[in-house]
């Protein structure tokens, strides 16, 4: 019987025995990052928690159950780990599915992947720094004459964590839009010609993510989407070029 030689270095063409160990060993070191970060972020969840009460000024939290505020620090450990490690995890999966890519997907996939964390995170640094403080003013003002704003913190945390994570989402859409264009699935053309009917869901959108009925905050949100849609078609003219 003729023996199959392969070359070791060229992953292209490793026993599935060997994609299955490296993908284990990068398994491992993912989890090993992951819980260096939980516990790093468990040692400092008072330091995290404070930042995560910063936007809500003047209100005053409570421990509604026993435990209540440990469960949480956990949760808080947990969330800010994944956050942190995320980057890695996916280095990792990139490292695995390379070598098996053809150098076009290759050029495609780093790039959005790239783009990708680095939306997220300015999806999370917007919904800290503007969204959040404008719609937690609003539901601190609103029946604040009837009565006194006293939050459960876990409740609290919830709702940041939540608001957040749409935000971070929702600065996916130039991701979604260039791999539907590269792909061929929807064209830039027929992209541009919908912007009308994405105008109306990005103010939809906006009205779940923000419970605040301020005209400013519901079009600052729509603005928002609306520059990621259309930054998303300029980034994908480019591409195609």
């Amino acid at each position: 019987m003729k023996k199959t030689n392969y070359n070791k270095k060229d992953k292209s063409y490793m026993p599935i025995i060997e994609h299955f160990t490296e993908l284990r060993e990068r398994i491992l070191v993912s989890l090993l990052v992951f819980i260096v970060t939980l516990t790093i972020s468990i040692t400092y969840s008072k330091q995290i928690t404070f930042v995560l009460q910063e936007p809500a000024t003047g209100i005053k939290f409570l421990q509604l159950a026993p435990g209540e505020y440990l469960f949480v620090s956990i949760k808080i450990g947990v969330y800010s780990a994944l956050l942190a490690s995320s980057p890695f995890s996916l280095y990792q999966i990139l490292l695995f599915i390379l070598p098996g890519l053809t150098k076009k997907e290759s050029s495609y996939i780093i790039p959005i992947s790239i783009g990708s964390i680095i939306l997220f995170f300015c999806g999370i640094i917007f919904g800290y720094k503007i969204l959040i403080p404008i719609t937690l003013k609003f539901l601190i003002n609103y029946g604040s004459d009837i009565v006194e704003p006293i939050w459960s913190f876990e409740e609290y945390f919830n709702f940041i964590i939540v608001l957040l994570f749409s935000v971070g989402v929702s600065f996916q859409i130039p991701i979604l839009q260039i791999i539907l264009g590269i792909t061929n699935i929807i064209n830039k053309e027929r992209m541009l010609q919908s912007w009308k009917y994405i105008a109306f869901i990005a103010t939809i959108i906006g009205a779940i993510i923000t419970p605040s009925t301020d005209p400013i905050t519901q079009s600052l949100m729509t603005m928002i989407i609306l520059l990621l849609y259309f930054s998303g078609i300029l980034t994908l003219t480019v591409i195609q070029k």
